[in-house]
């Protein structure tokens, strides 16, 4: 696994965590940053966890907006935390290309998730990629 996939999966356990306990994923991050029982936390994972937190409002609009069927509330908490990183990457992250977004998020529900995770993930995600650029467009 690849330093880029290593700090997404760290940035998925600091959102996952943050949402279970219903507490701002960045403070929970500077714990964990703070803390000397923790490893060093890469500059990535701190980007992606404040990107996430600094537009949570319109990426789980996007999310519920897509979502055909599921709100945000009925999706499990680890599906949430890879979507809204996903949904970041793909609209924010300007250097990452779309695929690469959607698939590093399949490869996180694979792991972390469900059966049915990937196919959800990869079906969402796909959605907002389509419309994508216009979406970029209006940020």
């Amino acid at each position: 696994m690849g330093a880029r996939s290593k700090a997404r999966r760290r940035a998925v356990d600091v959102l996952y965590e943050a949402d279970l306990r219903e507490v701002d994923p960045v403070a929970l991050l500077a714990e964990r940053v703070d803390s000397p029982d923790v490893a060093p936390v890469n500059e990535y994972t701190r980007a992606l966890v404040r990107g996430v937190t600094d537009n949570r409002v319109r990426i789980d609009e996007l999310i519920s907006e897509h979502a055909e069927g599921w709100t945000l509330g009925r999706m499990p908490p680890v599906d949430r935390a890879v979507l809204r990183l996903g949904v970041y990457e793909l609209l924010w992250e300007a250097d990452l290309p779309d695929a690469v977004a959607i698939d590093e998020a399949i490869e996180l529900a694979k792991m972390l998730s469900t059966d049915e995770s990937p196919r959800f993930v990869n079906g969402l995600l796909d959605s907002i990629a389509r419309i994508a650029e216009h979406l970029r467009a209006t940020l």
